[in-house]
């Protein structure tokens, strides 16, 4: 157990060492969510989420939100889902403001014994109530793609995962492909069937700054 965690630091690390040669500001948050989902028919599922994000050392909210969505698994290796996000942004006048976002996701899994690969793309729209410019009138538009690589230790309720996930704008004007990278080191601890816990430490860039990120969510299922 010790020895594998090891070698997952180890990619992890050469994963962001070159990385972080290229980036300008660095700061360090830590995210909080509240997750739960409720079964509706027939593997589709009702989604909630409550999140906090902090910044500036983990001394100031950057953004906190609430999303809700529906999530249908056609089989173990193919699901949907859609979800509305409303979210309290701090802007550049210091002071929060609403952002809307909308997200619709295809997701394909596939189990190899112990380790489990998926892939998620996210067509993500978000409009903005706090506008300088003409420009902030209009909606932004990004594809993201996720990858991950989970492996569930047999008889054991931690299991650990890596993921990289990519943010690409989706409109003409853009200079950039990728304008937002995360990687993510996880595990997940399952207390129960209805229950359980991911401690992620997350490396995000965005070509100007960088940020590294405790993030810990909890969560639930209803009448499972």
């Amino acid at each position: 157990m010790t020895t594998m965690i090891k070698k997952w630091v180890q990619v992890l690390i050469l994963i962001f060492v070159p990385i972080s040669a290229f980036s300008q500001e660095k700061d360090f948050g830590i995210w909080y969510g509240v997750n739960g989902d409720i079964p509706i028919i027939n593997k589709l599922d009702a989604e909630l989420s409550v999140v906090v994000r902090t910044f500036n050392n983990a001394s100031k909210i950057d953004q906190a939100y609430i999303e809700g969505g529906a999530n249908y698994k056609f089989n173990k290796f193919l699901s949907i889902a859609g979800s509305y996000r409303f979210t309290e942004n701090l802007e550049n006048n210091s002071e929060y403001h609403v952002r809307n976002k909308w997200f619709a996701d295809a997701k394909i899994s596939l189990p190899l014994n112990s380790l489990v690969l998926s892939a998620r793309f996210r067509f993500e729209v978000q409009t903005r109530s706090y506008i300088l410019s003409t420009k902030d009138l209009i909606p932004d538009y990004h594809g993201r793609l996720k990858l991950k690589a989970l492996y569930k230790i047999p008889k054991f309720p931690v299991n650990p995962y890596l993921s990289y996930e990519s943010f690409s704008p989706m409109y003409v004007n853009s200079d950039r492909f990728v304008d937002k990278e995360r990687f993510t080191l996880g595990f997940e601890y399952k207390i129960s069937k209805k229950q359980a816990i991911e401690a992620e430490y997350i490396y995000q860039r965005d070509f100007v700054s960088d940020i590294q990120i405790i993030s810990i969510n909890y969560f639930f299922s209803f009448f499972k």
